[in-house]
């Protein structure tokens, strides 16, 4: 039990460090998209008000929550795993 709990314990580091990352990540290609946005279509007035209301959106959007699968994915494999050795 020990040593799954310790492997359970760094795979959540593991993932946390994952989440983080690919979060940044996805964060700042939304933001580069809404500055090529706002350059393409010649828009006027506060840029940074603009970015900043894209990026709020897109906290609340559907593609921010997949990133939750980092999670999700490897953690039900393992239990899948778990399961399938123990009881078969």
């Amino acid at each position: 039990m020990l040593p799954f709990l310790r492997l359970m314990f760094i795979l959540s580091i593991v993932l946390s460090i994952i989440y983080v990352g690919i979060s940044i990540y996805s964060r700042r290609v939304r933001r580069g998209k809404l500055l090529a946005h706002w350059e393409r279509k010649g828009m006027t007035g506060d840029r940074e008000a603009f970015v900043q209301r894209g990026l709020k959106k897109y906290d609340r959007s559907f593609r921010r929550k997949l990133i939750l699968g980092v999670y999700i994915v490897p953690l039900s494999l393992i239990a899948i795993l778990v399961y399938v050795t123990n009881f078969n």
